[in-house]
């Protein structure tokens, strides 16, 4: 079965908008002579498509632009996150400095920090699981991390024509794990479901250079990893306790491979 592969959007929005990423401030007609389309196919896309609508915007001039550009680091990124960096800028910060900045870049991408619920404990466990993720690889490959890329709270819903939440995105080169935290100890396929739910989308943000894995990781367990039936598809996940979740990582880059 597919580890990963959620069913594709269309395959005309990809190149649209890979072409528009690539190319930052590209008319229609340019567009469609790189693709081999006409121009009426490509306008279609780009105003009727809610993907297009929410990932491109056009300026005065009649160019397309995208929201987040392809590249190292990834401009656009720190626009839709609570907070963002490289690892090596996220582990040196002290849990409040953390969680001061997460504070701003919420307020900043109009997340609600109301704390009935346990908000904000939630981002405290959350930044601790990936601290002794860090630590667990740093443990065994010092250094080889620090100018990986990670997100919190990331928020795609400029024009609310979709909307795409994760809780973390790691970013390694090639990869782009979306991590789906739970304070839990059981799998709910529900969840399941919504950690897989932005990969065609995460796809389009971050092109066909990286691939997206999803994740689901339940804090409240623990020595738990095992891939899970995304749904009534033959997709699955990983499923992982947060002690565990240097597993998920190695299952694609394997640092305990001979």
């Amino acid at each position: 079965m597919d580890r990963t592969r959620i069913a594709p959007l269309a395959l005309r929005e990809k190149k649209i908008y890979g072409v528009i990423s690539r190319r930052d401030g590209i008319r229609a007609r340019e567009i469609a002579a790189c693709l081999g389309l006409t121009r009426e196919e490509v306008n279609r896309e780009l105003y009727q498509s809610p993907l297009m609508r929410e990932m491109c915007y056009q300026d005065s001039e009649y160019r397309w632009h995208s929201v987040i550009r392809p590249g190292y680091p990834h401009e656009g990124l720190y626009e839709f996150s609570g907070y963002y960096g490289l690892v090596s800028e996220f582990t040196a910060l002290s849990e409040e400095e953390w969680m001061t900045g997460m504070a701003e870049g919420c307020r900043r991408i109009g997340r609600n920090l109301n704390d009935t619920r346990g908000l904000l404990h939630s981002f405290r466990d959350c930044r601790e699981t990936m601290i002794r993720l860090f630590r667990d690889l740093g443990s065994l490959y010092p250094g080889s991390f620090g100018n990986w890329e990670i997100c919190f709270e990331f928020r795609l819903n400029r024009g609310r024509y979709i909307r795409i939440y994760a809780d973390v995105l790691l970013i390694t080169p090639g990869r782009v794990f979306t991590l789906e935290f739970k304070m839990k100890d059981q799998i709910d396929p529900e969840e399941v479901l919504q950690a897989a739910k932005y990969v065609p989308y995460l796809e389009i943000v971050f092109g066909e250079k990286n691939e997206v894995l999803p994740a689901l990781v339940l804090t409240g367990a623990a020595d738990l990893f095992e891939f899970v039936p995304i749904g009534q598809s033959e997709a699955i996940l990983p499923v992982c306790s947060g002690d565990m979740l240097f597993n998920v990582l190695n299952e694609y880059m394997g640092f305990l491979r001979p």
